[in-house]
């Protein structure tokens, strides 16, 4: 919450705010207490291997291999960590996360382009950044309708049968576009503020002094997002391999994504650089998390990458990486947020934090 003309606003947007509405009643009419942020972690990471499960069928029909690939992006990867902080800007991270596979699901797999809009919107509404996947999103939406024989006649036809699957996709994301800015100018007085800047004494941050985002952000955060080996600690050898700036260090198997990709390999790339561009303008790349925790919206799209993989001669190994994978991050929970051996991302970014926050928000995690 920030103060603005003698009151106080989140600087969360607007999906992020109607995300947590239902908890809010809840709280309201007295059915909860507190802040439930372990129930909603779990239930956003439940809920993202539900829907990667049903998004695998794309890639193989195998139920163990479908099951394990899964499994993988959520517990086998930073996100976990993350996520189960259970902090509000976590949370967001987590349903962005969310939105964006259960989006691709009612695209790719069972065709429903009015609930894969809610989905994106709901992606946006918790990381802006998400809506420059939206080319992305109509392109697949069309080749979809294209591919079930919806609009194979005319052009004419065809082109309207697009025309219709656009529309039904964009009525909830343009919807929550429009309150988006009104809820802005209603709080801080323009239609693009979202309030971040207002946070005190954040634009006095060392990574701020030219705004919260600036393309002169590129090459600091490209050596630290590419290069940094940092935050190491017992025990060895996992961390060398976990304990990283860099994403690929903390999830190895993502190495894979590298090879084939499959049929939508072009268009998940594009996808994945548009959201590397924004992520990279970001004065700072995260604050307190395990690895790169910006990266979770990326996610989605290895996933499909990692998809195209997919051999059957090639699964024993893959599984033992697999097994590697999440034995050597099943740890990092009670290391990172439980034990005062972790290091932040704001060590790695601009310097060392306080040792009583770092304890302060250790014992909050817990309580």
């Amino acid at each position: 919450m920030v103060p603005q003309d003698g009151r106080y606003y989140s600087v969360f947007p607007l999906g992020a705010v109607l995300s947590m509405l239902p908890v809010a009643i809840l709280q309201k009419i007295h059915v909860i207490k507190d802040f439930p942020g372990r129930a909603l972690a779990a239930l956003v990471a439940a809920l993202s291997v539900w829907f990667l499960f049903r998004l695998s069928i794309i890639g193989t029909k195998s139920l163990p291999k479908r099951i394990l690939f899964s499994l993988v992006p959520i517990f086998g990867s930073w996100t976990w960590c993350n996520l189960g902080f259970g902090g509000a800007w976590q949370i967001a991270l987590g349903l962005a996360l969310l939105g964006q596979i259960a989006a691709l699901y009612f695209v790719l797999v069972h065709f429903r382009p009015v609930i894969a809009g809610a989905f994106f919107a709901m992606a946006i509404g918790n990381r802006t950044e998400v809506v420059l996947c939206l080319p992305v999103f109509l392109f697949s939406a069309a080749q979809t309708a294209r591919s079930r024989g919806q609009g194979l006649g005319a052009l004419a036809q065809q082109s309207r049968q697009q025309l219709r699957v656009f529309v039904y996709f964009l009525i909830v994301p343009v919807a929550l576009g429009f309150f988006t800015a009104l809820y802005n100018y209603a709080r801080f007085h323009s239609f693009f503020d979202f309030g971040y800047s207002h946070i005190p004494n954040v634009l006095k941050e060392p990574w701020y002094r030219h705004g919260s985002s600036r393309f002169m952000r590129y090459p600091g955060t490209f050596t630290k997002c590419c290069s940094k080996v940092s935050a190491m600690f017992p025990p060895f050898p996992t961390s060398v391999l976990l304990r990283s700036a860099v994403p690929f260090f903390c999830e190895p198997v993502l190495l894979l994504i590298f090879r084939e990709g499959g049929i939508h390999k072009a268009a998940t790339w594009i996808a994945i650089g548009l959201l590397t561009f924004a992520l990279w303008t970001h004065g700072n790349p995260g604050g307190w998390e395990f690895s790169y925790r910006y990266a979770t919206v990326l996610l989605p799209w290895m996933f499909l990458l990692f998809l195209g993989t997919v051999r059957q001669r090639s699964l024993p190994s893959k599984s033992r990486f697999f097994v590697f994978q999440s034995r050597s991050t099943r740890s990092l929970p009670t290391n990172f947020l439980w034990t005062k051996s972790e290091t932040s991302m704001a060590e790695i970014f601009g310097g060392p934090l306080p040792r009583n926050k770092r304890n302060i928000q250790g014992k909050s995690t817990v309580a």
